[in-house]
């Protein structure tokens, strides 16, 4: 007994580390159209502002991609990627892109108390060269915490006393070592210099980070450790984000240490929100929403018959605002049945998607380490949506047969 034909939304985040939200699309899609190929299958890959989100972006269509010259995070000469809309209209910008972890190899030790986001600063500079006043960054995998300083003097920013560098941060790879190095020998932050263009700006933020930027809970003391720093480090990043919160407070008129989400990147958050009175507009977002607008998620859902979701992990987290979840309350509110996979789902993890209405199964087949499931991944997710066609296909037959009996 056949199922008539299914219109199949598959919109899942990427498996970090080993497979993008693109590359789980298509392998769902792979493995979805081997046992059902009849159906229409919207592949709608998502992410949450961090890496991947521009290639989520640029897979449903309307794009174009760009390049310009920045600096990585230690100053390190770099083409970085951004995307224009096809009008012209809008732009789409990924931290991550120039100043992000991704950019540092990884038998390179971490060093960050040097790392800047100036690289970040100078994409925007690009974006506002190319005439564009509608602009989403997404802020997430950042490596760096240095407040979003680097940002700000990329866009024109000057710091008088011992902060400045000749030329550009890419002048020598310790020009973000000179700016934790020297704060104490700055006297004051001049914003008179930052581009006068960013008044014709719509900021859009992608942000699923609630932190402050100061604090046990800000962000030196919970980011820093993850992007390499000891606790000698997180005591000086602490101070640098303290003095500086007043230098940039001072300039800018604005308080904004205290808010949530100003800890994000490291304290970019803090950085953009500083700006507000220099932007058209300023809207923080979280990530999964803000790239549900930009690939017309609630477009396509209004069509489907089925959503597929998933990313590496369903678990605890997953209630926080993970990608997994933002999808199955969309689905649950549009009255649509939602599947989920995880590369490790957790009895918390599924239990949070139950709650939803949905239902989270691991890619995993049989018993294997994370070495394994990591070289197999592609392959994996192929099967785990070949297997969920099929058991869609199950149920459907089992309640058609129970409606006629």
């Amino acid at each position: 007994m056949s199922v008539g034909r299914l219109r199949v939304l598959i919109a899942p985040d990427s498996f970090k580390g080993s497979l993008s939200s693109v590359d789980v699309s298509r392998s769902l899609a792979e493995g979805w159209a081997r046992a059902r190929p009849e159906d229409e299958l919207i592949l709608a890959p998502l992410a949450d502002g961090g890496e991947g989100t521009l290639a989520a972006i640029a897979e449903s269509g309307g794009w174009h991609w760009r390049e310009c010259r920045a600096h990585d995070p230690l100053g390190r000469p770099l083409m970085a990627r951004w995307l224009l809309s096809i009008d012209g209209t809008r732009a789409a910008v990924e931290l991550a892109e120039a100043s992000g972890l991704s950019r540092l190899p990884r038998d390179e030790p971490r060093n960050p108390v040097a790392a800047t986001t100036e690289g970040t600063g100078e994409i925007l500079r690009a974006v506002l060269d190319a005439g564009v006043r509608h602009v989403m960054i997404g802020v997430g995998g950042s490596a760096t915490t240095d407040g979003g300083a680097g940002l700000l003097r990329g866009l024109g920013a000057r710091f008088g006393g011992g902060f400045e560098t000749s030329g550009t941060a890419g002048a020598a790879a310790g020009a973000g070592e000179l700016l934790i190095g020297s704060l104490n020998d700055v006297t004051h932050l001049d914003l008179s210099g930052l581009d006068p263009r960013l008044a014709q700006i719509e900021l859009r933020v992608a942000c699923d980070v609630t932190n402050p930027l100061l604090g046990r809970q800000g962000a030196a003391a919970v980011y820093g450790p993850q992007k390499g720093a000891w606790p000698e480090d997180v005591a000086a990043l602490e101070a640098w984000l303290s003095r500086y919160a007043d230098l940039l407070e001072t300039a800018s008129g604005v308080r904004a240490r205290d808010r949530a989400g100003a800890g994000a990147a490291g304290g970019t958050g803090f950085a953009l929100m500083c700006l507000t009175p220099r932007l058209r507009s300023f809207d923080l977002i979280p990530g999964v929403e803000l790239v549900m607008q930009e690939t017309g998620f609630d477009e396509h859902l209004a069509h489907a018959d089925l959503v597929l979701t998933g990313e590496g992990q369903v678990d605890a987290q997953t209630a926080f605002g993970k990608t997994a979840l933002g999808v199955a309350r969309r689905a649950a509110a549009a009255s649509i049945p939602c599947l989920a996979v995880g590369g490790r789902v957790t009895r918390e993890g599924a239990a949070v998607m139950v709650a939803e209405g949905a239902v989270a199964v691991p890619v995993l087949d049989r018993p294997m380490t994370l070495g394994e499931a990591m070289n197999e991944v592609s392959s994996l997710v192929i099967s785990a949506g070949e297997r969920l066609a099929r058991m869609v296909e199950i149920g459907a037959a089992v309640a058609l047969r129970s409606s006629r009996s």
